[in-house]
């Protein structure tokens, strides 16, 4: 009975440098990147244009958003106020109620 052992064989070790090592990573991500962007779509040279108008109408529906929200709120409070002022003009009598 022979006993085998998980070392890999000589052949297929690879020495590298630590400097080649960096630059065989960045490499590979700067690869990487570009078939991301390419499988968004982003690949040409608009890509950044793209992304800062795609910022912008997002920064514009949040703001829409809570505009909306702040209008909702004016209305309903408005809206409170007014019925306050008709309960108490009819409370005094004074919009002419039932004497």
């Amino acid at each position: 009975m022979t006993e085998e052992t998980d070392v890999p064989p000589i052949e297929s070790t690879l020495l590298l440098r630590h400097e080649d090592f960096d630059e065989l990573l960045n490499i590979a991500a700067q690869r990487g990147a570009e078939r991301c962007l390419a499988h968004l779509g982003l690949e040409n040279g608009h890509a950044a244009k793209d992304i800062r108008e795609l910022r912008d109408l997002l920064e514009a529906w949040r703001d829409a958003r809570r505009t909306a929200w702040q209008t909702t709120v004016k209305v309903i409070t408005t809206g409170i106020l007014a019925a306050l002022l008709v309960g108490a003009a009819i409370k005094l009598k004074l919009l002419g109620g039932a004497q």
